[in-house]
């Protein structure tokens, strides 16, 4: 595992550039279709045989629009950082709390540890560089953007359902996960198509540099068990707004702000996001769900992750990415 090896499982200078320019990267093919598939058997296993509605306290999650809706925040959000629990798509719970539709069929999001305690799913961001020759491994990426020592904080699956599928205003991941200073970085996995039909990503390109992370979403309470702290609320961040770097402020935004730009991408295809990157997504209208795989990064060396943060480490800290 000499240093030539971590850079053939990292990002080229070409595609460095192109991230840096634009905030995030696409990268076809890079878990194999058998990896692929290990993951969407696992998604419906875990769907299946662990997720059981009868004791589900129905927590509904959604990343709050510019009314700023607030998360709907509970114990079962708040404790899910070591843990894997099941979030339901707003639209398949009536105004009674019922589930409407099959529970498999139901689910928005499974996490947020699944990098941890899902062999398919840690065998992903564990993926050791050379392990799958010629593909690009978490590691080596991280090691390609300089991070010194990259926790992976919190994986989840995204199970955008059909017809019922919830569209995801623009936001930045970093609001979500904030270090001081902010140093998240999400990595993306298409496990199924994603399509215009289906819901896929959009990205407003170059957006990380000029677009400041103003808003925090923090425990109401902290200090207090998951069940005292009260919920979550989106707060005004009163810390750094961008990584360090001087390729970085809100000076540099240009008179063209720009457009999104869609990400249609084939399973298999690993999306590189910037923390700061505005990006969203459209409501799945059509009859084909979109199941992706995301787990995000941080810089745990120079970085300080308060007690403030909805997700709080587990017991023996966030998963080591390099070994």
């Amino acid at each position: 595992m000499g240093h030539t090896h971590h850079l053939s499982s990292g990002l080229t200078p070409a595609q460095l550039s192109q991230f840096k320019q634009d905030g995030y990267l696409i990268l076809p093919d890079v878990l194999s279709p058998e990896t692929v598939q290990s993951l969407l058997t696992e998604t419906h296993r875990l769907l299946h045989d662990e997720l059981d509605l009868s004791t589900h306290p129905l927590t509904k999650f959604s990343t709050g629009g510019a009314d700023d809706r607030e998360h709907v925040g509970d114990a079962y959000f708040l404790g899910s950082g070591d843990k894997i629990r099941f979030f339901l798509e707003e639209d398949a719970v009536d105004g009674e709390g019922k589930v409407t539709r099959p529970k498999e069929r139901a689910v928005n999001k499974i996490g947020h540890f699944l990098h941890a305690l899902s062999a398919p799913f840690a065998r992903v961001s564990a993926a050791q560089e050379g392990e799958d020759e010629g593909r690009l491994s978490p590691a080596g990426v991280a090691r390609s953007l300089g991070y010194r020592d990259p926790r992976v904080l919190q994986s989840m699956v995204i199970l955008k359902q059909p017809e019922i599928g919830g569209a995801v205003p623009p936001h930045q991941d970093s609001c979500f996960l904030y270090t001081d200073p902010p140093s998240a970085v999400g990595f993306w996995y298409a496990l199924e198509d994603a399509t215009l039909e289906n819901g896929c990503l959009s990205f407003l390109p170059g957006s990380h540099r000029w677009a400041p992370v103003e808003k925090r979403l923090v425990r109401r309470r902290t200090g207090v068990s998951d069940e005292e702290a009260g919920g979550t609320e989106m707060v005004g961040n009163e810390g750094p707004r961008f990584p360090p770097g001087e390729e970085y402020g809100e000076d540099k935004k240009g008179e063209e702000e720009g457009e999104y730009v869609a990400g249609e991408v084939k399973a298999g295809t690993l999306v590189l996001i910037h923390g700061n990157l505005l990006h969203k997504s459209e409501r799945n209208t059509s009859q084909k769900g979109r199941i992706i795989y995301t787990f995000h990064i941080i810089e745990q060396e120079g970085t300080v992750y308060d007690g403030k943060n909805w997700l709080q480490p587990p017991e023996d800290g966030f998963t080591k990415l390099y070994a």
